[in-house]
């Protein structure tokens, strides 16, 4: 088992694939178990998943993600979405609380509407704002945790977005915050790690 350290260490953007290799559902079980821990704002988890293991499926995800070759070889492509309108599901999240007295009804009742004033009050930029937020903070787990499970990952954002909608029947309250391609690395074809500045350079304590 990789402690935490060797996880961020070894984690790195794949971008090639041994081809044919097949990633367990129960590993995606586990990982997801994992990625429910992720944190959200008031915790009512804006992020949604899209696995996609179907090689035929994922050739046509492919068609729209400008057929670049690392969807070809890997075993998995994952496309993570961020719900606009999460805030309206709260009290699904928030009853649960009350019947187990872990908050009154008064504390519900103002968790809810801090809720619906803050998503509300802020307009339509806040909540796509929020959605992607949110499910990025997701997606960066989920790399984690599938670096745990022994998989490697690759973010990516080059991909025609209404193609993408079109394809999977995305409704419009989701925005597709990212899109992740999973397998085995081929390390034949490694690029070297680029160049990380120093702490000092990106880092600031009390002022800018």
């Amino acid at each position: 088992m990789m402690d935490f350290k060797r996880i961020v260490e070894e984690r790195r953007s794949a971008n090639n694939f041994l081809d044919g290799i097949e990633i367990p559902k129960n590993d995606f079980i586990e990982i997801f178990d994992l990625l429910k821990l992720a944190p959200s704002c008031f915790n009512i988890q804006h992020a949604n998943y899209i696995v996609v293991t179907d090689k035929n499926k994922k050739e046509e995800l492919r068609t729209a993600a400008f057929n670049q070759y690392k969807l070809h070889t890997a075993s998995a492509a994952i496309l993570v979405l961020g719900d606009k309108e999460a805030y309206k599901d709260a009290d699904k999240l928030y009853s649960g609380m009350v019947d187990l007295k872990m908050i009154s009804k008064f504390d519900y009742e103002n968790i809810l509407n801090d809720i619906k004033n803050l998503y509300e009050g802020r307009g339509e930029s806040f909540k796509h704002d929020e959605a992607i937020r949110n499910a990025s903070i997701s997606a960066m787990m989920f790399m984690l945790a599938a670096k745990y499970k022994g998989w490697d990952t690759c973010p990516m954002i080059g991909f025609d977005n209404e193609k993408m909608r079109k394809l999977f029947n995305i409704p419009e309250r989701y925005e597709i915050a990212i899109l992740i391609s999973m397998g085995k690395e081929d390390t034949k074809s490694r690029r070297l790690r680029g160049y990380r500045k120093p702490v000092d350079e990106f880092v600031k304590f009390n002022e800018f």
